[in-house]
């Protein structure tokens, strides 16, 4: 299989990044948004990110026009047409991925390859909803895009090797590095990482150290490049806690459920660097 045109939905903080680095490797690249302002504002964020590459020598003035060139967007599904490769980055809503692929599909051929970017739904969920669940597997990319190496390629049980082969070389030309997983809620780096993140916040809630101390602990104890609480602030805390109920719903297991303390800060508005405060104020420096 060859991949030559790739359409990405959503053009978001994932998607925006996903179809700029699509098409900085020389794909044609389509992106698709349900309104024109926010198309406009995910094409803006590209525009900003390329010159900012540019800006610091990483990337010649040439290559931006080219990337630029290779890249269109579009806020109708019929704008996908003929694309190889369909990569979702939409909404963490199930329902809303199912409509969004059914719409895709009756518009791009027989052998395009779908993928989902989800980081807590299970990609069967979505697979099975459509009629190429055997052309389906998950491409979990990682903020910020242009510059995290890795993708989690996520395999079902339905999901045909030389889908995954395909999936695993057009990652590598993108400069990533992919790494293949079964279809498990969380795939590797959220089962690891999100109990993490919540045994951090129960650690507060007992009392065993400040929100500062527990984050210089892990820093100087185990050279993480951020402690917990700074991590959770960047992700936001209502992202953490609406990923935490997910696993918890696929595994009913207690280190994947979400800490009363989590849920009275995202109740109270209270998400992180998005917000301005979380378990940090960021709003002084």
């Amino acid at each position: 299989m060859k991949i030559r045109k790739v359409g990405v939905l959503g053009c978001g903080l994932m998607g925006s990044g996903i179809a700029e680095v699509a098409a900085k490797a020389g794909y044609t690249t389509v992106v698709r948004e349900v309104a024109e302002d926010f198309l406009e504002k995910g094409m803006g964020r590209i525009q900003s990110s390329l010159d900012r590459a540019v800006s610091k020598g990483k990337l010649s003035e040439e290559d931006r026009q080219g990337t630029l060139g290779r890249l269109s967007g579009t806020v109708d599904v019929e704008g996908l047409a003929g694309c190889d490769l369909i990569i979702e980055a939409i909404v963490e809503n199930l329902d809303d991925k199912r409509k969004t692929f059914a719409a895709v599909e009756q518009v791009v051929g027989e052998t395009t390859l779908f993928a989902s970017n989800t980081s807590s739904l299970t990609i069967t969920q979505m697979a099975v909803s459509t009629q190429r669940p055997e052309r389906f597997v998950g491409m979990h990319f990682f903020n910020p895009v242009p510059v995290m190496k890795l993708v989690e390629v996520v395999k079902t049980l339905l999901t045909e090797e030389a889908v995954v082969a395909t999936a695993v070389e057009f990652v590598e030309s993108l400069g990533k590095r992919p790494v293949v997983c079964g279809d498990k809620s969380g795939f590797i780096v959220n089962r690891l990482l999100v109990p993490y993140m919540l045994d951090a916040i129960r650690t507060l809630e007992e009392g065993l150290g400040t929100v500062e101390d527990i984050d210089e602990a892990m820093k100087l104890g185990c050279a993480y490049p951020m402690g917990p609480f700074t991590l959770l602030d960047f992700v936001g805390l209502d992202t953490t806690y609406y990923i935490a109920n997910i696993m918890f719903e696929e595994y009913r297991e207690t280190r994947f459920a979400p800490p009363p303390l989590l849920k009275q800060m995202v109740t109270a508005g209270l998400l992180g660097k998005k917000s301005g405060r979380g378990f940090y104020d960021h709003t002084k420096k």
